[in-house]
């Protein structure tokens, strides 16, 4: 027996009343829990007693379909009180009103695929299913929603139903359509954007009850930034310091416009990069960011910023006052963001951890387990600032430059490899064109970085580039950082939209082996330390 569970509610708070919301005429709770019984599976929507999902009962009535209404708060229990009368062994598929997209026959392909393995839990949506973000179907068996309900006792566990389950049996995922390589689609309903782009998917469907799953993909393909490239760029994180500010030394372009900038933010996160990077120093960087990815956007990457260099900070200031400084700071950057609570921040200078006895850091400490911040580290300079940040068990997160000419980490590599081994630490790059300086043939910009003589370093780069085959100075700095094994991520920064789609084409290309790693370790122009940062050039 099989059964299928449609969670629905009025009170969303980015769009409220969505799941009312008319597409092709039929609100979208409705078409959603049609769609799910094209074939024959019977659908129950689980919704709340709260009077607030009184008008959505009603159309839920007028309508024909099967309801139960329960906890707003407790949605494990709403949905297995919701299957009081179905046996233990019934395959339980778990839906949500504000995706469409599922119909009958994709879950008839899930539950094959589970059968087929033997699994006890199987999910469809996203990067590992091929499909956008919003062909989102749960299956398992009710027993053990029913177990998760007696033993799960957190309120993420109630409210996301599934993660005691998935603790217990494994994430598998449902991945017949791999190869269509569309997860980086969007077609769920979370705010307005949202909604009229599924508005205008169905505009011109004949039968929106019964058109097919893969067919709304190829529609909605029309409707949405398209991926530049079928693989994921995920070890690039978007910097946006030239969003905020003129930034670099060879900028020609200077900051972009709003509607730019906001072109370069939503392509990157569609083809998959993974994080952004910005700062309360970067100009109204962090200003631009929220603004463009207010409506929807923001949880589908995540944000990294920068505590500000509080540099109005008095030396000798109190405990008290420092910490208010820290949390200024922090208000702005989630006021500038639009957003409750912050994905990373670091401190902007590695001195602020032991600065003011330490209280800087401490206040971020607190901040994170009262979970206003989720992640906290630092941005290193020199290799003695980023001994230090390895030797802090806190620091979850180090943002660092580093480039094909720079030597001066070499001696403190292996011990980034081995503290990687004994916690939970990422290592983000920076200036992997040194502020664009290895992409200019300009003697004057050398010059501002004391090289009187850049010949033999453009010249190098240029033979690299030729024995690699490669088509540009810029991809060669970008695939020998890439293929660096204790890199997760790089910060790289763009002025066009043009400049972006270059970077994605780089990225997704496959890395240098061990052998050109080491070719290129080993020749490398060994240039002053002064000329390797930008805060000592002229």
């Amino acid at each position: 027996m099989k059964v299928a569970i449609l969670q629905a509610r009025t009170n969303s708070s980015r769009l409220p009343g969505k799941v009312l919301l008319p597409v092709s005429g039929i609100p979208l709770s409705v078409l959603a829990a049609k769609r799910a019984s094209n074939t024959g599976i019977n659908v129950i929507v689980a919704t709340s007693n709260e009077y607030s999902d009184d008008a959505l009962a009603t159309t839920l009535k007028i309508n024909g379909l099967e309801f139960y209404r329960g906890s707003l708060e407790n949605t494990l229990e709403r949905i297995v009180n919701a299957l009081d009368a179905y046996e233990d062994e019934t395959l339980v598929f778990r839906l949500t009103a504000d995706n469409v997209f599922p119909d009958g026959t994709l879950l008839e392909e899930i539950e094959k695929d589970l059968l087929k393995r033997g699994l006890q839990y199987i999910c469809c949506n996203g990067i590992e299913s091929g499909l956008p973000y919003g062909v989102s179907v749960e299956l398992t068996y009710l027993k053990h929603l029913r177990l998760a309900l007696k033993e799960a006792n957190s309120v993420y566990d109630q409210e996301h139903v599934t993660p005691f389950i998935k603790r217990r049996f494994g994430n598998a995922y449902f991945r017949k359509y791999s190869s269509l390589k569309k997860g980086h689609y969007r077609c769920t309903v979370d705010c307005l954007d949202d909604y009229l782009v599924i508005q205008n998917v169905f505009s011109n469907v004949a039968d929106p009850t019964n058109i097919s799953t893969l067919d709304l993909v190829s529609l909605l393909e029309d409707q949405c930034y398209q991926p530049i490239q079928d693989s994921s760029v995920n070890k690039m994180t978007l910097g946006t310091a030239q969003l905020g500010l003129d930034y670099g030394v060879s900028n020609k372009k200077g900051k972009p416009s709003a509607l730019v900038a906001e072109q370069i933010l939503k392509v990157a996160i569609v083809n998959g990069v993974n994080s952004i990077d910005t700062a309360s120093a970067y100009g109204n960087s962090e200003d631009v960011i929220g603004n463009a990815l207010k409506a929807g956007w923001m949880s589908r990457t995540r944000v990294i910023t920068k505590l500000s260099p509080l540099l109005d900070c008095p030396k000798d200031a109190t405990i008290s006052i420092v910490r208010n400084f820290v949390d200024a700071s922090i208000f702005k950057s989630c006021r500038a963001l639009q957003v409750q609570r912050l994905d990373t921040v670091l401190l902007h200078r590695a001195s602020q951890i032991d600065g003011w006895d330490g209280a800087v850091w401490s206040r971020l400490l607190e901040l994170r387990d009262n979970q206003v911040i989720s992640r906290i580290g630092v941005s290193v300079q020199n290799s003695s600032e980023l001994e230090h940040a390895l030797n802090n068990l806190n620091v979850e997160y180090i943002q660092m430059p580093y480039n094909l000419l720079d030597w001066r980490w070499d001696n403190i590599i292996p011990t980034i490899r081995k503290v990687k081994k004994e916690r939970e630490l990422s290592i983000n790059t920076r200036s992997s064109f040194l502020q664009g300086l290895l992409l200019s043939d300009n003697p004057e910009y050398w010059l501002k970085a004391h090289i009187e003589n850049p010949e033999d370093i453009t010249s190098w780069l240029e033979e690299q580039k030729r024995i690699h085959n490669l088509t540009s100075i810029s991809e060669l700095c970008l695939r020998f950082v890439a293929a660096t094994d204790w890199i997760d991520s790089i910060v790289i920064g763009v002025e066009t939209i043009e400049q972006l789609h270059e970077n994605i084409k780089i990225m997704s290309k496959l890395d240098f082996n061990e052998f050109d790693m080491y070719s290129l370790l080993l020749n490398r122009p060994i240039i002053k330390e002064k000329s390797l940062d930008p805060a000592c050039w002229r």
